[in-house]
């Protein structure tokens, strides 16, 4: 899960949006065939740690104590905050990819406890059909970035807002452990809609030919965010 997206740049080579029409296709193709790539990697990685048994272990020691998820929670944000960079740099391509695989692979780890609880105190339908609403709504927003081909940075601040405010509220709630509701998770499926939309545009307007590597790792956070939350709802409503 991740709140925010790097979008500074110390220099301002050609953009993808000054790119010729060749180019940006080829980064819109690079981009989100990579993105694709993170997603199934991100689905083979749960698989694998389900199959082994490796997820209940580490949703037990989640679920023994709530430091435990907060100290999760923590350690997800640094390791998020150091793959963005290493995706960003200029740095040889291997470190961009290290970056991106690094990210999906923290991203694995903090959904296997509400996976787990899907799994075991929901419907079998519950994880499929959040995968199905949150492709949908991200590809209905990200085709209407692209036909619109608006700038949606104006976006930027009142999301880092709303996301401090939510991240605030997360913490609250494992220190003190009140359950945030069903509310709390439409509120944030509509953040995410929002992040949605900045990324998108960010990625299109903004992001340089080359950078198709963070950009699909700007994108796959950006859906992990949404899918998090759609499936907080669907496990909700089919509570066993």
């Amino acid at each position: 899960m991740s709140f925010t997206q790097s979008d500074s740049y110390t220099s301002r080579p050609t953009t993808v949006a000054d790119a010729s029409l060749a180019d940006r296709l080829d980064f819109i193709r690079d981009t989100y065939l990579h993105l694709g790539l993170a997603i199934f990697a991100f689905i083979g990685i749960e698989w694998f740690m389900f199959h082994t048994g490796i997820a209940h272990t580490f949703a037990n020691f989640i679920f023994s104590a709530s430091i435990s998820w907060l100290l999760i929670l923590v350690l997800f944000m640094i390791v998020g905050s150091l793959a963005n960079r290493w995706a960003h740099s200029d740095a040889a391509p291997i470190m961009q990819y290290l970056g991106l695989g690094i990210y999906v692979l923290a991203e694995a780890v903090l959904f296997i406890p509400l996976l787990f609880i899907a799994v075991e105190y929901s419907s079998p339908q519950v994880i499929p059909g959040a995968a199905v609403i949150t492709l949908s709504v991200f590809g209905g927003l990200t085709l209407f970035v692209i036909t619109s081909r608006k700038d949606f940075s104006f976006l930027r601040s009142g999301l880092a807002v709303a996301s401090f405010m939510a991240l605030g509220l997360i913490v609250a709630a494992i220190l003190f452990g009140f359950n945030l509701g069903i509310l709390f998770s439409v509120v944030m499926v509509g953040l995410a809609a929002g992040y949605v939309l900045y990324t998108t545009s960010n990625v299109l307007h903004h992001y340089q030919p080359g950078q198709h590597v963070a950009a699909s790792l700007a994108l796959f956070a950006v859906i992990a965010l949404m899918f998090w939350y759609v499936l907080r709802i669907l496990i909700s409503l089919n509570r066993r």
